[in-house]
């Protein structure tokens, strides 16, 4: 199962990240996880949320330039070796990845792949047994 990322460019300026956090505030979505990178002059804010299409254009109404991107979710276990396992599964398939983006919680972790095949990414990761994220379940 592939998940929905969205992609805000936001200009360097203080009060860009407050402003984009205001708008899925006033439309009620939710931000189950995000990355943000950032040059000197521009940053690009990544996100897993819980209202995709809600998010993407109230965005847009507002001047944000957004879009999405398919990825991959999984669960993986929070102890020494997890993320190895995984990307040892990917490497093993020469799938390549662009980024990724992890949080821990409890005995689990959470991790968002973008990969250069995100479906033969999925497909490879569930055929390892890996959980594979569905939409909305990060919001849960």
């Amino acid at each position: 199962m592939l998940l929905k990322q969205l992609s805000v460019f936001l200009e360097n300026k203080a009060g860009r990240l407050t402003q984009v956090t205001k708008v899925l505030n006033e439309t009620a979505v939710n931000i189950s996880a995000f990355s943000i990178a950032d040059t000197a002059e521009f940053g690009i804010l990544r996100m897993i949320v819980d209202k995709t299409d809600v998010a993407l254009t109230a965005l847009k109404e507002q001047g944000f330039s957004v879009n999405t991107t398919q990825v991959v979710g999984l669960v993986v276990s929070h102890q020494p070796g997890g993320l190895y396992r995984v990307l040892e599964q990917l490497d093993k398939a020469e799938i390549e990845i662009e980024y990724l983006y992890a949080f821990a919680h409890n005995l689990e972790a959470a991790v968002v792949i973008k990969s250069n095949d995100v479906e033969y990414a999925a497909k490879t990761l569930s055929d390892s047994g890996y959980n594979l994220l569905k939409e909305g379940e990060l919001s849960e």
